[in-house]
């Protein structure tokens, strides 16, 4: 009798064991159909923003008119950073950020422009924040201010513009319209930054100290400047701390559950000229340099020229220690 009930308890735990195996299965399978979903939604949210500058699309229109590979490994090198291979991972990259204001039948202008050198060799980035109304000369248009360039010639003119200004290359541009930016802020549950003072913007209260920020509080937040001391570069200063925060909870981020729904928002409001392979380099080996951030400020005064328009000046000598200083970021080991 003892005998048959002991059978009968290890039946009931031989059961027990297959149905918790079962469903550990199950949750298995399910966790892995979920990841070939992800990674496929992700290629084809990569395929969804590339979107290449006219000499890259140039480029490899010309490959599949049959140039040879080498030829055309050389032009898409030169396209992106004067011949340094772009997947070098001891090479520091620079990105331009473009914050863009886009509506139907207008392609606005960019409401934010920010220069990011990433040197892996120092784990260390440089964000250079570009006043909009800064006075420069857009190449085929003369001069103007320099968000007037995307107006003008679209992310093509815009980052020709940038690499002239400052005499460095571009390797890579991000474009995010700024309706994107607020959902992504939502998606990644808010940031966190350190308010200097109290202000108000757009109906909505910032206290000075740490503050939390949702996508709309986020927006408002780096678009006031009116009531800054600092005008502009206030407002670049807060852009830059919102991005950095951004940056922060997206390599933090570990809900997976939201992670489709980034991926739509990035798919509909983000475009780029990097390709996948791209993106998995730099996450590969340029993550770390968001640990340390330095910002480098350009200094001029406000002016109204002949044709009655305010601009912001930078002499000759303003721009060519930005160069001397971006250069030195560049080539640090």
């Amino acid at each position: 009798m003892a005998r048959q009930a002991h059978k009968k308890k290890r039946g009931k735990r031989w059961r027990w064991l297959v149905w918790l195996g079962g469903v550990l299965l199950v949750v298995m399978i399910a966790a892995a159909g979920y990841g070939i979903y992800l990674y496929d939604k992700l290629q084809d949210t990569v395929k969804e923003i590339h979107e290449p500058l006219n000499d890259e699309q140039q480029s490899e229109e010309t490959e599949s008119n049959g140039q040879t590979a080498n030829d055309q490994n050389a032009e898409r090198q030169s396209s992106y950073s004067d011949g340094t291979d772009i997947d070098d991972k001891q090479k520091t990259l620079n990105f331009l950020l473009l914050g863009v204001d886009e509506r139907s039948n207008d392609q606005g202008r960019s409401d934010t422009m920010i220069l990011v050198s990433a040197n892996p060799n120092t784990n260390s980035m440089l964000m250079m924040s570009i006043p909009r109304d800064m006075y420069t000369d857009i190449p085929g248009k003369g001069m103007d201010k320099i968000n007037h360039a995307y107006a003008f010639g679209g992310t093509s003119l815009a980052v020709k513009t940038v690499k002239q200004t400052f005499d460095v290359p571009i390797d890579f541009y991000i474009k995010v319209n700024m309706e994107g930016f607020r959902d992504g802020i939502d998606a990644l549950n808010g940031v966190t930054v350190e308010n200097s003072f109290a202000f108000t913007q757009d109906g909505k209260t910032f206290p000075e100290g740490e503050i939390n920020l949702n996508g709309e509080e986020a927006l408002a937040y780096t678009r006031m400047r009116k009531k800054d001391p600092q005008g502009d570069l206030g407002r670049n200063e807060r852009q830059r701390q919102v991005i950095q925060a951004a940056l922060d909870q997206a390599a933090n981020f570990s809900n997976f559950t939201k992670i489709g729904r980034i991926l739509d928002i990035v798919g509909g409001n983000v475009r780029t000229n990097m390709k996948l392979e791209n993106m998995r380099n730099v996450y590969s080996h340029y993550r770390q340099t968001r640990k340390t951030i330095h910002s480098l400020q350009i200094d001029g005064s406000g002016k109204i020229l002949e044709d009655g328009i305010w601009y912001y000046m930078v002499t000759k000598e303003e721009l060519a220690r930005l160069h001397t200083e971006l250069e030195a970021h560049m080539e640090a080991r």
